[in-house]
């Protein structure tokens, strides 16, 4: 039997693991399978821990994923809060459509977008993941359409222009990107498509 010495060295024993490290890997498998097809056997081994140090570091598989969806948005997403800052409209659409462009085609990312993936495929049991999926982007979204406001009350934009319908318009172009990226299209596809979305853009 051990000591309670030992006891206190086995439990006061520092993780073996880098947290940061292992949560990125699970961002990758999340990333390429959405949240229902990432399997907790899949996560592990990708993470280099075992299931109890997994649930211990970081709960559930629920849980896991929205850690890995937050370091997602803070490190994949960031060009968002880059492009809400930018001069004119089209600036904003521009880098939105050019930073999505980046993440989706990198070669050292999965292709997609991780927000597309698992809130298409998310069935009745994931349905709270699929809501903090959709929240989340509501609230994109929704800064998106208060940029856009300003920028038609500052005349940057055509009075006729509706900011809401507009902003959706961008973000359907964005999540389409998403899913030819995932599907296999070639950047040089999807640039064209920025282009042409560009090229249509209302206003200066």
């Amino acid at each position: 039997m051990k000591s309670s010495a030992a006891l206190t060295a086995v439990r006061g024993r520092p993780r073996e693991f880098d947290p940061d490290e292992a949560l990125s890997a699970a961002l990758k498998i999340f990333w390429r399978r959405g949240y229902e097809g990432a399997s907790i056997t899949e996560l592990t081994e990708a993470m280099g821990i075992t299931r109890p140090s997994m649930y211990a570091c970081f709960g559930n598989k629920e849980a896991l994923f929205r850690k890995a969806l937050d370091l997602y948005e803070r490190e994949k997403m960031c060009y968002m809060g880059s492009a809400l800052e930018a001069e004119t409209a089209r600036g904003v659409a521009e880098r939105l459509l050019r930073g999505a462009l980046d993440i989706q085609t990198s070669a050292s990312e999965p292709k997609g977008c991780l927000g597309v993936i698992s809130s298409v495929t998310c069935g009745a049991e994931a349905e709270s993941i699929r809501g903090e999926v959709i929240a989340r982007r509501a609230s994109s979204d929704a800064a998106l359409v208060r940029r856009l406001e300003r920028a038609r009350d500052e005349g940057d934009l055509p009075d006729t222009i509706e900011p809401q319908a507009l902003a959706c318009y961008l973000s359907t172009v964005i999540q389409g990107m998403a899913v030819q990226a995932g599907a296999g299209a070639s950047r040089e596809t999807l640039e064209r498509l920025v282009d042409t979305t560009l090229a249509c853009w209302p206003g200066r």
